[in-house]
């Protein structure tokens, strides 16, 4: 059976009337966590991503705001707005995305199982095409 290309996966919360409390833990995600880094400061009319992974799968999460992420795996493209600080996107191998439309004070948390490798990214939208085939 295929794995599916993308996933949204629910974020286990502590619910307090002083503000609630997202935990990501190593069972929250699918895989062990090398580095996290943030979008902030996105301007609504920016555009983020625009590549795959060869190998990294990523987890993103919207800690503030909304923002939509466009996933593509080279035969199926889905749009999905994200804007729930509990739920996050799980972004398999080999899947194209695109990230837009951020909302005033966004900020995009992103979990991933690989450290940074310029090697590990595919940027050109045909040349990812070609990786699919």
């Amino acid at each position: 059976m295929k794995k599916p290309f993308y996933s949204i996966i629910d974020i286990p919360k502590i619910e307090d009337t002083r503000g609630n409390l997202g935990i990501v833990e190593l069972d929250t995600i699918p895989f062990d966590i090398k580095r996290v880094y943030y979008l902030f400061d996105v301007p609504s009319s920016a555009y983020r991503g625009g590549h795959a992974h060869i190998e990294q799968e990523e987890f993103l999460i919207p800690v503030s705001g909304s923002f939509d992420v466009l996933v593509d795996d080279g035969n199926h493209r889905k749009k999905i707005t994200l804007n729930k600080p509990d739920k996050g996107l799980l972004i398999s191998t080999g899947v194209w995305r695109e990230l837009e439309n951020f909302s005033s004070g966004a900020v995009c948390l992103v979990i991933s199982s690989g450290i940074f490798d310029e090697a590990d990214y595919i940027r050109d939208y045909q040349e990812f095409l070609k990786s699919k085939r």
